[in-house]
């Protein structure tokens, strides 16, 4: 892989999950009208919440790291080919 490519895709990792984070946490108080989304650790918690809240946050991440990284390997492809043509 090439460094530029390997560095864009790290930044792009820590931009999707801060995304999934952000689109998680609107999800959830639209889901269940609480601004907090429950934790492995509440105890106060209904397990079946925690492991519904953490199926949907994993599932919400996984797709939205596949997407950007998809589009950040495309992107980067049609730069390179482009800069093979130009030379």
């Amino acid at each position: 892989m090439h460094p530029v490519h390997k560095a864009t895709s790290l930044g792009m990792g820590v931009l999707s999950g801060a995304l999934a984070t952000l689109l998680f946490r609107r999800m959830w108080k639209w889901a269940a009208g609480e601004d907090d989304s429950p934790d492995a650790e509440d105890l106060e918690r209904d397990l079946t919440e925690i492991l519904v809240a953490a199926a949907l946050q994993g599932a919400l991440f996984g797709l939205i790291k596949a997407m950007v990284h998809r589009a950040s390997a495309k992107t980067f492809r049609r730069r390179s080919v482009q800069g093979r043509a130009k030379a």
